[in-house]
């Protein structure tokens, strides 16, 4: 069993060791869904941080750069690093003094990843507002815009909002057989998982093999593979009206498929009972909305 947060631990450690004995860095490393990074100081400063996002295209037609500017302000570079997208620099001596601000600051920047990934999240809670302010009873129930972001190489997140929910779904591949048959019992545990009393609350879990659900079968077309599945989220109001239950819910969205491949390798390597799947099953759904 395993928990993944949205932070970055390698900017976390690094942020506060430099922060507090500022120093030379150049450091480069990746996050989960091939995301890179580049970390770059010297001695005297500023600290440097340049996130290159497979889809940032996507992102910033969303709205990614306007929400981080929010967040991080003048901390981001006009000009960022070549190659990358988005560069935050840190200047020693504008680091706010060790305590919760720096904690703060330090918490903020871990999460730049999650952050950008955020953009078409908040921008569908938006819409489902609108639409449900629009909708009159009993005409035919209105869709906004669907969201697509291609964010690895063959797997894909689209995101649908309409009047009374926000609908997320994640294209996932399997390359190996072992995996594929793990996965597709771990994905019909979650479907299956719902009808647990404690879980109610959770949003509804879907999953099909190959064929795309109807939200996003326009766009999407069927798999010639059997190593594509779909798993569908359907978010209600509940799930994202308020503040901090909205943050938790992008940020365990954002996570799932990483979540989901690990649990299936694991199984691979270790004899894991029926009994333990449920468990992390029932864990991911109760724990995380």
């Amino acid at each position: 069993m395993i928990l993944l947060g949205a932070e970055n631990q390698i900017i976390r450690d690094v942020l506060t060791n430099k922060f507090a004995a500022p120093g030379a860095v150049d450091q480069m490393f990746t996050d989960f869904d091939g995301v890179s990074y580049h970390m770059e100081s010297s001695k005297e400063g500023p600290l440097t941080l340049s996130m290159d996002i497979r889809c940032w295209p996507e992102l910033a037609q969303y709205g990614a750069m306007e929400s981080l500017r929010q967040i991080y302000g003048t901390w981001i570079r006009d000009v960022p690093e070549p190659d990358y997208q988005i560069t935050l620099s840190f200047d020693y001596g504008s680091v706010p003094p060790a305590g919760a601000d720096r904690e703060t600051l330090i918490h903020a920047v871990s999460m730049l990843k999650r952050n950008a990934m955020a953009a078409p999240f908040e921008r569908a809670f938006r819409e489902q507002a609108e639409l449900e302010q629009k909708y009159e009873p009993g005409s035919a129930h209105p869709s906004g815009e669907l969201l697509s972001l291609h964010y690895r190489a063959d797997e894909s997140m689209y995101i649908l909002p309409a009047h009374d929910r926000v609908t997320v779904v994640i294209s996932t591949r399997f390359e190996e057989e072992a995996d594929r048959i793990f996965g597709k019992v771990f994905l019909q545990e979650f479907v299956d998982a719902r009808r647990q009393p404690s879980i109610q609350n959770a949003p509804q879990v879907l999953y099909s093999n190959r064929e795309p659900p109807l939200e996003v079968r326009g766009v999407v077309p069927a798999s010639v593979s059997e190593n594509t599945g779909y798993v569908t989220f359907v978010l209600f109001p509940r799930h994202f009206q308020h503040p901090d239950v909205r943050a938790t819910t992008i940020s365990h969205i954002q996570l799932f498929r990483d979540y989901l491949h690990y649990h299936s390798m694991y199984r691979l390597h270790a004899t894991v009972s029926t009994r333990s799947t449920d468990a992390d099953t029932l864990f991911f759904l109760h724990d995380h909305f």
